[in-house]
């Protein structure tokens, strides 16, 4: 297949582009200099032109909890507008098939877990990343509508959280895992004697390499029609945030003590997904916790020090 995957310099997109080399897809991915996803004129003329076979659509502003708090008007906006274009050019364009890229927060905060993806827009959404998680919700409509409407093949999976190559690793637009691997390899270089954990460590969260959503994605396109028109990417099971903090705590070799901030936001308690609609289609992650944490750490340690 000849697919266009938006957002090629990510995390998720520069995982799909790695990994697909072992494939005979043909992958198209254009810099944001050659392609302007925010201006549809640029991004209609780049598909009628390419004729991609599919779309996946891995584009977007993203960032961990700071990052939302602090620009709820940019999240918002930015993947509005992207999923907009994308899902409209690719209509216009007859594109055969988009697989576009949801996230886990498009679930209501008080949501019984493993969240089932019937429950999207049945409750009120977690408010310190509501703009994120509007943007991501309105995109996924966009594809339920052009099917309803236009007899499309538009569908959208819903990863749970995520860490691997190619993450960002810069302390206010990082998600937890970098976050916590930069963190606590500079406390351990420079000798400090403990780390500080936001809220009380018990929240919950459900992190897969992305390598393996990576891998489910070009998966998925080989098993489109048996796919739903919304699926869970996860592992079926999670950890809490003391728990992350020590595994890479034991993996960089750091050997002080956690303190407790319980001033500062934690999020939803807990955001574990339903993975039995992966277990029909008859595919799961491949990485373990420590396998994933230790590629992770690796790729830190020659790209950023």
């Amino acid at each position: 297949m000849k697919i266009f995957v938006t957002g090629g310099s990510g995390m998720v997109g520069r995982n799909i582009i790695a990994l697909s080399s072992s494939q005979e897809h043909e992958i198209i991915a254009p810099s944001s200099k050659e392609v302007n996803l925010m201006n549809f004129d640029s991004l209609s003329s780049f598909i009628k032109s390419e004729r991609p076979d599919a779309i996946i659509h891995c584009a977007g502003l993203v960032g961990g909890i700071q990052a939302n708090i602090k620009s709820p008007f940019d999240f918002a906006h930015i993947n509005s507008l992207l999923g907009l274009n994308v899902i409209k050019a690719a209509l216009d364009n007859n594109v055969e098939k988009v697989l576009n890229l949801g996230s886990s927060c498009m679930y209501p905060r008080d949501a019984v877990n493993p969240l089932n993806e019937t429950d999207i827009l049945k409750g009120e959404l977690e408010p310190t990343n509501e703009g994120y998680a509007i943007a991501k919700v309105l995109t996924a409509r966009l594809c339920d509508y052009a099917n309803l409407q236009y007899g499309t093949n538009y569908k959208t999976v819903i990863p749970c959280n995520l860490y691997g190559y190619w993450d960002k690793f810069d302390p206010n637009h990082s998600h937890m895992i970098p976050a916590v691997i930069r963190k606590i390899h500079e406390a351990k270089v420079a000798g400090a004697d403990s780390v500080e954990i936001w809220g009380d460590g018990k929240t919950r969260r459900e992190f897969m390499f992305a390598e393996d959503l990576a891998d489910f994605c070009l998966f998925a396109l080989s098993k489109f029609d048996a796919l739903e028109q919304l699926t869970n990417v996860g592992l079926g099971f999670d950890y809490s945030i003391s728990d992350y903090y020590s595994a890479i705590a034991e993996l960089v070799g750091f050997e002080g003590e956690f303190t407790y901030d319980l001033s500062k936001p934690a999020g939803m308690k807990q955001k574990l997904v339903s993975v039995e609609r992966l277990k029909q289609l008859g595919w799961s992650a491949k990485h373990s916790l420590t396998q994933g944490l230790e590629k992770t750490y690796q790729f830190y340690l020659k790209e950023h020090c």
